[in-house]
């Protein structure tokens, strides 16, 4: 479908330069990665330009510690788009997607636990050791999110109806109202399929806090906090060249090579794009406020850690030391209720990584034998919260990290005793390391805060939702597009289809 090459030093400089080509990746992060496979695809040349030495950005697998893999940022593969393993032929190609025993495990301290999964009564049985009346309500809870799911497909799988900007022939403005009306003749399909009741269950979920939402449904704590901790869970370029007439010309590598191509699609964030490579003089003032003044706000530092034996949770008791069905899920430390989850985020606010951080752990090597050696396991922790600049010490300094670090560890401690003497070693990863090792602007593992008024045809700032940007050739491809952060593709898809149309468009 598309050759793969990876070059360096003098073979790179002459493989770049030799030709014009039809589009230049910048990132290959995962959203990168796909958009440059549906532009090949697509029958276009594309290379992809990435600053580190391995591809995958913020999903990338690396192996820090001898014989142990870790997944640097992202920890679990749940988000990725039906839609771009289905067209790419990605289990063709060799995916093979590991599926766990059970999906979330919440110790607490008092020697109980829930353990949710696959099997309905199972689950009914372990919601029921906490409130019966919570166990007959979360198949009903269930039931009203998949009522959801056919519309965010949808969404997820669209390029928002963005308005056209610049001078438009009335052959293009004639197909966009065609575009637009196809679009939102579509949603209000789904929209009427819904029916008044659901339509406005809908608009609750969207446009509540999270806490009424699960208040409403639930009265265990435990349950309550297991789901919102979901719901919380929060290069080598140097520069796009603008050629005279406005758009773009190529890219500038930082060793003076001129590279150039018809389209560029940058998988970096929109500060970094439009504040760091893309010439200010070429931008409308009231569009580089708005991408300046975006929320890139991050309270998350991820833990990789090589352990020589599995954790093992003091309330869930077992005779054998191997791998349960509590291992292979999402393990929720630090989430027995609602008001813990307050007081972790209360200690951000006020400028302190929280003295009690709310964690959700994964052991892959659960699953997966081949990243770490026989009997010792790869744990990762994504922990919230933690302030960009912290009021009371500096990340930079390593006896304020390493405090952190010990602060997770002993916390783990008081649910599976002995977790800090099984450490062998850890990979740490606060905001500034998430923004200086993968260009991640403040840290923000999804380019940008997601909430209502930076989604849709706000992301990642009103009027510029679509992909393309005010200069022309130029398009978003990252996270901070729609739909957003996490390891969809949904970005990068779209993103790809949107350059195709305008492709063929220019070759008319």
């Amino acid at each position: 479908m598309w050759r793969r090459s990876f070059s360096n030093g003098v073979s790179l400089t002459r493989t770049l330069k030799g030709k014009k080509w039809d589009a230049l990746v910048i990132g290959g992060g995962h959203n990168g990665l796909i958009a440059a496979a549906y532009l090949a695809r697509g029958g276009l040349s594309v290379a992809v330009l990435e600053r580190r030495h391995v591809i995958g950005g913020a999903a990338v697998t690396e192996e820090l510690i001898p014989g142990f893999k870790f997944s640097r940022c992202s920890y679990l593969q749940s988000l990725l788009r039906p839609s771009v393993i289905r067209e790419l032929e990605l289990k063709k190609h060799g995916l093979k997607l590991l599926k766990p025993i059970a999906t979330s495990f919440t110790p607490c301290l008092d020697g109980l636990y829930l353990l949710l999964g696959f099997d309905d009564q199972q689950n009914n049985s372990e919601i029921s050791k906490f409130s019966k009346r919570d166990a007959d309500t979360y198949p009903r809870y269930e039931n009203e999110l998949s009522k959801f799911c056919k519309i965010m497909d949808f969404l997820l799988d669209s390029p928002p109806p963005e308005a056209l900007h610049g001078d438009l022939s009335f052959h293009d403005l004639l197909r966009d109202k065609m575009q637009k009306s196809v679009f939102w003749a579509r949603c209000l399909r789904h929209v009427l399929s819904l029916g008044q009741k659901d339509l406005v269950d809908f608009m609750d979920i969207l446009l509540s806090p999270t806490t009424k939402i699960l208040n409403k449904w639930f009265e265990s704590d435990v349950l309550k906090a297991t789901v919102a901790a979901d719901a919380i869970t929060g290069s080598m370029v140097s520069q796009i060249m603008i050629g005279d007439s406005g758009e773009v010309d190529g890219v500038l590598l930082v060793d003076g090579t001129r590279v150039h191509s018809s389209f560029v699609l940058s998988n970096a964030t929109p500060y970094k794009t439009f504040m760091g490579l893309v010439p200010r003089d070429v931008l409308p003032d009231d569009f580089l406020r708005a991408i300046k003044y975006s929320d890139y706000h991050s309270g998350v530092t991820k833990i990789n850690v090589a352990v020589d034996k599995l954790p093992q949770f003091h309330c869930f008791k077992s005779s054998q030391l191997e791998v349960g069905p509590h291992h292979t899920a999402t393990v929720h430390i630090g989430c027995e209720s609602m008001e813990e989850i307050g007081s972790a985020c209360q200690d951000a606010w006020n400028g302190l990584p929280s003295r009690r951080p709310v964690m959700e752990m994964t052991i892959p090597s659960s699953l997966d034998k081949t990243i770490s050696p026989p009997g010792k396991h790869v744990v990762s922790l994504f922990t919230q919260y933690t302030p960009y600049k912290p009021s009371d010490g500096s990340w930079e300094d390593p006896t304020y990290r390493e405090s952190y670090g010990q602060k997770c560890f002993s916390l783990i401690d008081e649910y599976a005793p002995g977790f800090s003497s099984s450490v062998i070693g850890y990979d740490l990863l606060t905001p500034p390391d998430l923004e200086r090792e993968f260009g991640l602007t403040g840290g923000n593992i999804f380019h940008g805060a997601m909430g209502l008024d930076s989604l849709f045809l706000m992301r990642p700032v009103k009027g510029w939702s679509g992909y393309r940007t005010p200069v022309r050739g130029l398009y978003l491809c990252g996270s901070g597009s729609h739909p957003g952060g996490g390891v969809m593709g949904a970005p990068g898809r779209n993103a790809a289809h949107v350059v195709l149309q305008d492709f063929k468009k220019q070759s008319r």
